[in-house]
């Protein structure tokens, strides 16, 4: 049974069609290449209570591929993180060694 969640709905214009069935666009991606991945790497402080994050954006695929390429930085650098709406976030100020893993695996167009 497909999951029928209020949330999805919100900006839905109520319709009084009885026979109307709602259908969600749930996009996925394909994943891109790493050599053609544009991933940018930034630290970032605010709204974290003084805590440094590495930050890893532009990822362009599924959430399984970026899951997995976040629990790779999280293992290489030996540290916590997660991964939420499409960004990657590594614990620590991790950006050179994050960089250098990320070219050693492939994606050559990052910064």
């Amino acid at each position: 049974m497909k999951n029928n969640d209020w949330k999805d709905r919100l900006g839905m214009v109520y319709s009084t069609n009885p026979d109307f069935v709602f259908e969600s666009e749930e996009e996925e991606y394909a994943t891109l290449p790493p050599q053609q991945q544009k991933l940018r790497v930034r630290i970032e402080k605010n709204g974290r209570g003084g805590k440094i994050v590495t930050i890893v954006a532009g990822f362009v695929g599924s959430d399984a591929d970026l899951k997995e390429l976040a629990r790779l930085l999280k293992t290489k650098c030996g540290v916590g993180g997660s991964q939420k709406e499409g960004e990657i976030l590594v614990q620590g100020d991790f950006k050179e060694k994050v960089i250098q893993i990320l070219k050693s695996e492939g994606y050559s167009q990052t910064k």
